[in-house]
């Protein structure tokens, strides 16, 4: 995720010039023809670059709206889970009563849950990174690293471990049946916005969109050369690229964000959010390494 207000030039150049390339061949191959073929023959219409710049606008207005209103729900989804991961370490910290059991055995209890979430966060993200990230398994005892290794789905079986757990604890008597409702609830929350990530990961944004709309670009850009070359001479290239790198530009953006879980400078930042949860649950269980958080790259984004 950008955290700078401006982006800086080298960034758009690096992000653009292969385009910008194709624009300039484009541009020069539609002057030449026009200049050596169609120029005694026929002018082109200059309705044509208009009516075609208009159909882009609308294909770009609606990809970059699709595009932010995916990275938008990503965006909020983790920010969910910040905060009912707190809220399930502050709970299993003050809810779980000790019985009978000695206070090493308890505090280790509640230390087990509370980075074993942890460890669901990790696997989580990995699995939307398509990364392979064994960091879950530092918080995950012996006994769950074995169990969850039959699942393809790592982060639903360490929730399937949480509420088993929970259920034993119910049933010792160490939790009371509203507290109990309450430690279910915020489960059933981390299930529902592991599902929401993953419907995203797996719903692919239409390609026809992003593929006609290049189309678009290119003939607007050839057409528009086509018209004003007639007046403007070899400044028909410079001008049909520069208008075509507003088109193109404003496109790349959009498109930048059709995938919020993506290990780019665009996304989510998955790994600060989830560096945050894993911070602030390691204060709240009073663990001795506590990580750095995440320093931005370049002073210019977060991942």
């Amino acid at each position: 995720m950008l955290i700078v207000h401006n982006i800086r030039l080298s960034r758009i150049l690096r992000n653009t010039w292969q385009v910008d390339l194709i624009m300039i061949v484009s541009c020069t191959g539609a002057y030449l023809t026009r200049a050596f073929l169609i120029k005694h023959h026929f002018e082109i219409p200059a309705i044509i670059p208009a009516v075609l710049g208009t159909a882009i606008a609308f294909f770009i207005g609606f990809n970059n709206n699709q595009a932010y209103d995916r990275w938008w729900e990503a965006r909020k989804i983790w920010g969910a889970l910040v905060n009912d991961s707190r809220s399930w370490a502050r709970s299993v910290i003050t809810y779980i009563s000790q019985n009978e059991i000695s206070d090493e055995e308890f505090k280790t209890l509640k230390n087990r849950m509370v980075r074993r979430h942890i460890g669901f966060l990790y696997a989580l993200k990995a699995k939307l990174r398509g990364a392979v990230d064994e960091n879950y398994q530092q918080y995950m005892e012996e006994a769950d690293l074995k169990e969850i290794n039959q699942h393809s789905n790592v982060h639903n079986a360490i929730l399937t471990l949480q509420s088993r757990e929970l259920q034993q604890l119910n049933k010792d008597g160490m939790i009371d049946g509203f507290r109990f409702i309450e430690l279910n609830h915020l489960l059933i929350r981390f299930s529902d916005e592991m599902g929401k990530a993953e419907r995203i990961k797996n719903t692919v944004f239409p390609t026809t969109y992003n593929y006609f709309t290049k189309v678009f670009i290119w003939l607007f850009i050839v057409s528009l050369t086509l018209v004003v070359s007639h007046e403007a001479g070899l400044w028909s290239i410079f001008i049909g690229w520069l208008v075509g790198f507003v088109f193109v530009s404003t496109q790349i953006n959009g498109m930048s964000l059709i995938d919020p879980f993506e290990n780019n400078s665009s996304s989510v930042p998955l790994n600060q959010i989830t560096r945050t949860i894993e911070i602030n649950l390691l204060e709240m269980i009073g663990a001795e390494k506590i990580p750095a958080p995440v320093k931005p790259i370049n002073d210019e984004y977060i991942l």
